[in-house]
């Protein structure tokens, strides 16, 4: 009953601080533990906010969705500050415990990976890091086969008079997306005009506000994990910093970069 409820019973925290279980007596285990913790906490968040975006983008409802992108934005920034204590870690200190990561990775994370698919970054390679019949398997599953947020973004533009392919509209969605000419020259009248086409325009910087931060997050990634161990392998058998640096050339909605160099 809502009377009896409690500050640590409302917020589960028996739960939630008895959640970091050390594999090491050494002292800096518990900030790698929080700060992954947290991360995913955010990304729950996250994909909870993206998710209500695409829902309205989808039925038209295209300015209720500015207030959950601009809040996963500010998310976003939360989680790039938070490399910077993550940082205070040394190499020897994280080196003192890193074994007791075995294979454990962060690339192994569902939630990231969903993420990624939600905004339409969609690589089924993903998937078989995930063990079969597993919750985060399921969550990336159903990411994978629906429409991603640039996807219902994309939708809108024949909504408002502007020409875009079929191709583009009813496509394979568990497919990676394909940046098209016709789609780009879409979103080049809605830059020229954005008066005519506010709601859009305003759509489309908020869709790259998302990009922005995620790519600058991984940008904060590579360079906390250079600090840390440099050029090692990572744990989950990644090649480490190459295979982190490789993601800086990702985005999620290509056509709203290689536009700004025709306006």
């Amino acid at each position: 009953m809502a009377q009896d409820m409690t500050y640590a019973r409302y917020l589960a925290l028996d739960t939630l601080l008895a959640a970091q279980q050390p594999q090491s007596d050494r002292h800096d285990e518990l900030l790698f533990i929080v700060i992954h913790q947290t991360k995913e906490l955010w990304l729950k968040e996250i994909i909870h906010e993206v998710g209500l975006a695409k829902g309205l983008i989808a039925a038209g409802d295209v300015e209720p969705a500015y207030k959950a992108l601009a809040r996963v934005s500010r998310i976003q920034t939360v989680m790039t500050l938070s490399w910077d204590i993550l940082a205070t870690m040394t190499p020897a200190d994280y080196l003192s415990f890193r074994g007791s990561l075995g294979t454990s990775s962060g690339f192994q994370s569902a939630q990231f990976r969903t993420l990624e698919y939600m905004l339409g970054l969609k690589d089924q390679s993903f998937l078989k890091f995930q063990e079969e019949g597993s919750d985060g398997l399921a969550l990336l599953q159903a990411a994978l086969a629906a429409p991603s947020l640039y996807d219902v973004a994309i939708a809108q533009l024949p909504r408002h008079g502007l020409a875009v392919p079929d191709h583009a509209l009813h496509r394979d969605f568990t497919q990676a997306y394909v940046p098209s000419e016709e789609v780009e020259a879409a979103w080049l009248e809605v830059y020229r005009d954005p008066q005519r086409y506010w709601e859009l325009y305003q759509l489309a910087e908020k869709l790259v506000d998302l990009d922005d931060a995620l790519v600058t997050w991984r940008h904060k990634h590579v360079l906390t994990v250079e600090r840390i161990i440099g050029g090692r392998p990572g744990t989950g058998g990644t090649d480490g910093i190459g295979y982190l640096a490789s993601t800086l050339r990702r985005r999620a909605f290509p056509e709203l970069w290689t536009l700004r160099g025709k306006l």
